[in-house]
């Protein structure tokens, strides 16, 4: 006969902070939809307490574009994917633009001139 075992007396699964931070560098792929050429993937960095995560996003963007409707998008699917995935709270997702790329700067990295 086998004993039930108490909620309370269960083991817990811990998912592990950079497991964390490659789903919400994920999810802000997503929300980026497509990345220009030469334009860097993002980047995220997560501290965990618990079953909260605080998110750190580095990004960089095409220019011209909508800049704080960017972000906001990226917010809000990080925050959607990481609750839906990793099972936790996310109060705070800090986004940070690390550099703007225009087309004609684009075009000079590639070595073409306009």
């Amino acid at each position: 006969m086998s004993e039930t075992v108490a909620p309370g007396e269960r083991g817990a699964t811990r998912i592990a902070d950079r497991v964390v931070a490659k789903i919400a560098a994920q999810a802000a792929r997503e929300a980026l939809d497509v990345l220009p050429p030469g334009v860097a993937p993002p980047h995220a960095a997560v501290v965990v307490h618990q079953d909260v995560a605080r998110v750190s996003v580095s990004l960089e963007l095409g220019y011209p574009c909508d800049i704080g409707g960017r972000c906001g998008a990226v917010r809000r699917q990080v925050v959607q994917r990481v609750e839906a995935l990793a099972g936790m709270k996310v109060p705070e997702v800090a986004v940070q633009v690390e550099r703007l790329h225009s087309a004609q700067t684009r075009g000079a990295a590639q070595g073409r001139t306009q």
